[in-house]
């Protein structure tokens, strides 16, 4: 079975890590990894990458993300979405969108955000969702986010539907707490979906029940290629010997290497990995794939 990529549209009710071992028992692959976790109420894109490509993970955790997600104001919940016990209710005051509108624009841009409790973060080697349902709480740094897009689409008594384009790190939970706070309510995220991850927003997703449907061949042909989030960066193709040097960890020196840059390294048609130039534009290898197991070019 090939390297690639596979955008999950995972349904509500099944954890990243639950879809991720379906994915993974389908396609039969041992080495796999989902790119930024769900939560079990939340659907939509979960990008799976498999063998090789788990090696450009990080290029898809860093890209922005786009939700769309309903508040439902009135209550606060202990895990901030519907599937938490409600805390704490307050008084829903007069909405109109204009209104509405203006607050959500000061979201925008960049800022601070404290992780929920009920975060897979670590603090000791421990997630925090499972010191929070021990009834623990612990200090969290604020992180810096951004909010390059926030958008009202419906306004109904106490709900509101919104679409957010953030950054990573950005838990859309939080935000819609702090949403409803300067609204003058409470409220948490009742319904969650992830529309897209960047560079796949114009990319389709698969359910899991449309694959279980497939043959082994129909389901390796809808991978996205292991350099398909990489095609912001230059490409270098090499000559042979530079590509045996470049495995055997070696630097080469190539002509007209952008100097101080990654970039994405093929042999002909065949994509090796990523590497780093120097400022005299010498290519040193960072990530590269198994040498057997290098992937043709994105489609």
């Amino acid at each position: 079975m090939p390297s690639g990529i596979l955008l999950l549209d995972k349904p509500r009710g099944l954890s990243s890590n639950a879809a991720l071992q379906r994915v993974r028992a389908l396609f039969e692959r041992e080495k796999a990894g989902h790119v930024g976790s769900l939560d079990p109420l939340a659907t939509g894109m979960l990008p799976i990458c498999l063998g090789e490509a788990t090696k450009v993970a990080g290029e898809i955790l860093a890209g922005r993300k786009c939700y769309r997600f309903t508040v439902t104001l009135g209550t606060r919940t202990a895990t901030g979405d519907a599937e938490g016990a409600v805390t704490e209710c307050a008084p829903v005051p007069p909405l109109e969108r204009a209104q509405v509108t203006a607050v959500i624009e000061r979201f925008v841009g960049n800022g601070t955000q404290v992780p929920p409790m009920y975060s897979a973060l670590k603090r000791d080697g421990q997630p925090l969702y499972r010191l929070a349902r021990a009834g623990v709480t612990v200090e969290r740094a604020p992180r810096r986010i951004e909010i390059s897009r926030l958008r009202l689409l419906a306004l109904a008594g106490p709900c509101l539907e919104l679409e957010v384009l953030c950054s990573k790190g950005t838990y859309v939970r939080v935000l819609a707490e702090d949403i409803a706070l300067a609204l003058g309510s409470l409220g948490h995220v009742s319904t969650l979906r992830r529309e897209y991850v960047e560079p796949f927003a114009d990319e389709p997703m698969q359910s899991l029940e449309s694959l279980a449907a497939l043959g082994a061949q129909e389901r390796g042909r809808l991978l996205l290629p292991v350099d398909a989030p990489l095609q912001h960066l230059a490409a270098l193709h090499l000559e042979a010997d530079a590509v045996r040097r470049m495995f055997h960890g070696q630097a080469v020196a190539l002509p007209g290497a952008p100097p101080g840059r990654r970039v994405r390294l093929y042999d002909g048609p065949r994509f090796l990995g990523i590497a780093e130039t120097d400022a005299a534009g010498v290519v040193h290898p960072r990530r590269l794939l198994s040498f057997q197991s290098a992937a043709p070019a994105v489609r």
